[in-house]
């Protein structure tokens, strides 16, 4: 556990920018010591080639995307890194668990495995950077389905193109749901020139009214 997941999960709760009181702060050390022994996270990436098919419209690797936030996200952009990455059964099998015999810590520790996700995801992409640099090769921020006007439709594309079922065992249910549910898909744009600002999640979202956006400033 970090600072930065514990500020994260306090944020996920919906404290904003107050401070968490004692009680609080020891339900997240004891979520955090929990997910360490449920979660084993895994991920899968590939680089496919990008175009771009008119304004607010991308071809990622035979995917047709409409998008103008993503289209606006990736400008600029040859290729895109197509990801899936989850913290495994696990860790739906303890917020199960949790809810069925405490449901202070299940909210607490659905709090805490989204911020494990996002730092696990931080830590995996710094790493895909390092090694696409190497090639004259940079990263623009992450972007999810669900982000702007990025469809959740495309979920099912995406795992597909990466076999993510096969690989790392994340598939979709019926209901178009991510399972395990603390998984996650997104594309990266891949560029010959290095941004200078790598903004993502909240910052890269334009839904402004949600309540779990992160402050600015």
């Amino acid at each position: 556990m970090t600072d930065t997941m514990t500020k994260e999960a306090v944020r996920y709760l919906g404290f904003g920018r107050r401070e968490a009181d004692e009680a609080t702060l020891r339900l997240v050390a004891a979520a955090f010591s929990q997910l360490e022994k449920a979660a084993s996270p895994r991920i899968v990436w590939r680089v496919f080639d990008l175009k771009t098919a008119g304004e607010g419209r991308l071809d990622i690797g035979g995917m047709e995307v409409e998008s103008r936030s993503l289209w606006k996200n990736m400008k600029g952009c040859c290729q895109a890194v197509v990801l899936g990455a989850t913290l495994g059964s696990g860790v739906d099998l303890l917020m199960r668990r949790q809810s069925l015999t405490d449901m202070a810590a299940a909210v607490v520790t659905q709090a805490c495995a989204a911020a494990m996700l996002e730092e696990y995801l931080d830590g995996e992409q710094e790493k895909i950077g390092r090694e696409l640099e190497r090639e004259g090769k940079y990263l623009r921020p992450r972007f999810s389905p669900g982000y702007g006007d990025f469809s959740i439709c495309h979920q099912g594309q995406l795992l597909a193109m990466l076999e993510a079922p096969k690989r790392i065992g994340l598939s979709l249910t019926d209901s178009s749901m991510l399972t395990p549910v603390k998984s996650v898909t997104a594309v990266i744009g891949v560029s010959t020139v290095k941004e200078p600002c790598h903004r993502k999640g909240c910052e890269a979202c334009g839904k402004t009214d949600c309540i779990y956006r992160r402050n600015e400033g």
